[in-house]
């Protein structure tokens, strides 16, 4: 039993683009298929699938790659709000990432969102993790 799951979900998405895998499979939960979403929109991940071949289910993600470079479309996704230190912010106070070129995904009360989103929407929350 892990205590993060959303640090594991992450973890797992960085560690298959590091060791340059093409599919990645995470226990699934609401929170990470929202975050999957995200990541699909926003153009982070090729294609998704959810699965409910267990009780909890699945989420299969296809990761991107540069065509040139072989790289992983994903530098860098790391976590910001965790359990023991949790991070809030108001819809003034929402990080940019890199300079607009990242992304901050949100856990607002209108749902999971990106930081461009939740700015837009007027709605601050919890600052889940930063991609870029």
């Amino acid at each position: 039993m892990y205590t993060d799951p959303i640090a594991d979900f992450l973890t797992r998405v960085r560690n298959a683009a590091a060791a340059n895998h093409r599919v990645v499979e995470i226990p699934a939960s609401n929170l990470k298929k929202e975050i999957t979403k995200i990541l699909f929109d926003q153009g982070y991940i090729l294609s998704y699938k959810f699965e409910s071949n267990t009780p909890q289910g699945t989420i299969k993600i296809a990761l991107k790659y540069d065509k040139e470079t072989k790289e992983s479309v994903i530098r860098s996704i790391q976590r910001i709000s965790k359990p023991g230190l949790r991070k809030y912010s108001s819809s003034t106070e929402l990080p940019r990432i890199l300079n607009g070129l990242g992304i901050a995904i949100v856990s607002t009360s209108k749902g999971v969102m990106t930081g461009k989103q939740a700015k837009r929407e007027n709605v601050g929350g919890e600052v889940l993790c930063y991609v870029y």
